[in-house]
């Protein structure tokens, strides 16, 4: 993904279209809370964030409209890692 932003930022960016990614932690979607997320798997997940909420799906809208906006106007070529600081040991 990282790799693909790059290109297609290199490709567009002259004809001043911005190109970047979102990479996103563990959302915790209605579908998600309904299949896979149980007490004891979003305690261990949150154990390893170092932001100890959950993921919701508008913590994803602010860099989205963020992105979209004025605001990031000389930003392009960068992956957004929003995953509450989230460390694998």
């Amino acid at each position: 993904m990282i790799g693909l932003t790059r290109t297609l930022a290199r490709e567009f960016g002259p004809d001043r279209i911005r190109v970047n990614a979102i990479a996103p932690g563990w959302v915790l979607t209605e579908r998600q809370k309904k299949l896979w997320v149980t007490p004891e798997s979003l305690a261990a997940h949150l154990s390893r964030q170092c932001l100890p909420d959950p993921i919701e799906p508008a913590d994803m809208a602010g860099a989205v409209l963020f992105l979209a906006s004025a605001a990031s106007r000389m930003m392009t070529s960068q992956t957004l890692i929003l995953d509450g600081g989230y460390i694998s040991s």
